[in-house]
């Protein structure tokens, strides 16, 4: 069991709370309110549980500051009135900084019992490995990586079109 310290349990739910406004908000149709106090919750909540200047350090990488960006002009296109767009530019910087998580994140899903013989279906599993392929680390050589059309093009190929 992993023990936790009293700041990283406020910190956990800090973005559990964010999460569940931001998800909320979207549900209620984008609203401003809901949206911006999901992800001033959830950074804030991002910060407790890996500490202040770790957070940073993540954030601030020299090859993560197009990520950065994009995700922190989400936040701030959110909290200024345009939520849409600020949500589409949150969620494109998170995948940007996240990205390197999501093969670990799939490995573990593989070994929860249900999730996992869903997500080992012939259709998903091709999608999920070509995606999230531990063997094309993000930011790797010029044309390696998954691009939009490649997905479509995987889709493509399971469905007899």
């Amino acid at each position: 069991m992993i023990s936790l310290t009293d700041s990283q349990k406020i910190g956990m739910g800090l973005t559990g709370f964010g999460v569940f406004f931001l998800f909320f908000g979207m549900i209620l149709f984008f609203d401003k309110a809901l949206l911006a106090i999901g992800n001033i919750l959830f950074v804030a909540g991002l910060a407790f549980v890996i500490g202040l200047e770790r957070t940073f350090r993540f954030f601030f990488q020299k090859h993560k500051l197009k990520a950065t960006s994009f995700f922190l002009g989400g936040v701030f296109v959110v909290l200024i009135g345009w939520p849409i767009i600020g949500v589409v530019l949150e969620i494109y910087g998170f995948f940007l900084l996240f990205r390197g998580f999501f093969p670990v994140v799939v490995g573990f899903i593989r070994r929860i019992p249900i999730l996992g013989s869903i997500l080992n279906l012939p259709f998903i599993s091709a999608c999920s490995g070509k995606m999230f392929s531990p063997s094309c680390p993000p930011g790797g050589e010029k044309g390696v990586g998954v691009f939009p059309w490649q997905l479509v093009v995987a889709l493509l190929s399971f469905t007899n079109v």
